[in-house]
């Protein structure tokens, strides 16, 4: 009886041809997404980044300080008429001095209750009731900043607040009032340096800059006032031969950073 393999049936043959049919179709599909992807994956241009820094160093020209008013009374109105004649008084100071209203700010005014604490007695040594707050008038704060163009006036002005009535000076600081033409010096020279490393770098890698493509700007952090501790205010009002002290205003410096991105060849 002879034998038959399984190619010798036509179906069987047409089967298998179907199928390597298939398997390299499968195969040439998968190579083509394959090679798609990474076409994707690098049709984008080959970039190179550098940051550069512009740094600015201007005097001060504007000296900045704050106080505070504390007045208390039996109520709200007595306590108010005390803190704003300590308040009036410093206005009309600091006014003679020269310094401008727009330049004399409210940062805060608060009135409230005041209270204070009060004991009961034990009952027969042993049950002792809680205590209570017992209402005692009111207090106001009044806080006010002073901006001061005339810096070397600054320390008698700070003197002069205090001989006033003010119960708290703060710390006196310098900054400059208007630093927009003093960011964009800086961001001048920053372009100026990223650009010249850019160029350095190319000519390192052996490539050619194309154009720019990207460019990223770091904001300039806000200069916070250098820190002066004023006299105490109670020495002060009790001698009148006071001497201001010098305040040196030192420098501010503003620095911006870039960063450019460029596509090369």
């Amino acid at each position: 009886m002879p034998q038959h393999s399984f190619f010798s049936d036509p179906f069987n043959r047409v089967l298998s041809t179907l199928v390597l049919v298939g398997i390299v179709v499968a195969l040439g599909a998968y190579t083509y997404f394959t090679l798609t992807q990474a076409n994707q994956w690098n049709t984008g241009p080959t970039t190179i980044s550098v940051t550069g820094t512009g740094e600015v160093i201007a005097r001060p020209d504007i000296a900045q300080f704050s106080f505070s008013v504390h007045g208390e009374g039996a109520d709200a109105a007595a306590a108010q008429e005390k803190s704003g004649t300590a308040i009036n008084a410093i206005m009309e100071y600091l006014k003679g001095a020269g310094i401008e209203e727009k330049d004399i700010k409210t940062e805060g005014y608060n009135l409230y209750p005041k209270y204070t604490y009060t004991e009961k007695p034990c009952i027969f040594g042993q049950y002792c009731p809680p205590g209570e707050q017992v209402p005692d008038g009111f207090e106001v704060n009044q806080t006010m900043t002073v901006k001061v163009r005339a810096i070397d006036t600054a320390g008698a002005l700070l003197s002069g607040v205090g001989e006033r009535g003010a119960t708290d000076v703060s710390g006196l600081g310098f900054t400059i009032d208007d630093d927009v033409a003093l960011v964009t010096e800086a961001r001048t020279i920053a372009i100026a340096d990223a650009q010249a490393q850019a160029e350095v770098l190319a000519d390192s890698l052996d490539v050619t800059l194309v154009k720019m493509v990207g460019y990223y700007e770091v904001v300039p952090g806000e200069s916070y006032p250098m820190p002066y501790a004023a006299p105490m205010m109670d020495s002060i009002a009790g001698s009148k031969s006071f001497e201001a002290p010098a305040v040196p205003t030192g420098e501010n410096t503003t620095v911006t950073k870039v960063t450019l991105t460029y596509e090369v060849k």
